[in-house]
């Protein structure tokens, strides 16, 4: 098992001995998704820490995206619900990178690649998008390439 897997279901069973309601169904539902990511494709597989981080960014994500739907719907209060349980997740992930960082590392890049406009805009999105490693999200890093290229 990965470190970080049994690190969630170390944190779920201290969220029900604690009695914590909103952390222990948010735990319950990561380890869902990690469990279904487990056992989709051809054959059942152990995930590795990586992978593991990719359920909860996507889960982090639909929550952020949920909310977003709640507000619109005017439904402040299960847009709370969805916001708590993004927080959750959030706690598992890595820390994510200021905007002043973000703007370094893809001035980095497009100094390293010797890119020029925004033609170049697909072999810097392809290193910047390595470099960030998951610290900020894709549309965060390609405003900022498009910034920087336009």
């Amino acid at each position: 098992m990965s470190d970080l897997k049994g690190r969630l279901r170390a944190d779920l069973t201290s969220a029900m001995k604690s009695r914590d309601e909103l952390r222990t169904a948010t735990l319950r539902m990561v380890l869902a998704a990690v469990s279904a990511e487990e056992v989709a494709g051809k054959e059942a597989r152990e995930l590795s820490d990586d992978e593991v981080t990719g359920v909860l960014r996507r889960e982090a994500k639909r929550r952020r995206e949920a909310a977003e739907a709640f507000d619109a719907a005017g439904r402040a209060e299960q847009a709370g619900r969805e916001r708590a349980e993004g927080e959750v997740v959030a706690g598992y992930l890595p820390a994510q990178l200021d905007d002043a960082d973000l703007a370094a590392l893809v001035a980095d890049v497009v100094t390293r690649i010797g890119a020029t406009g925004m033609k170049d805009m697909g072999r810097v999105m392809g290193a910047a998008t390595a470099a960030v490693a998951g610290r900020a999200e894709g549309g965060r890093v390609a405003a900022e390439v498009r910034r920087q290229l336009g």
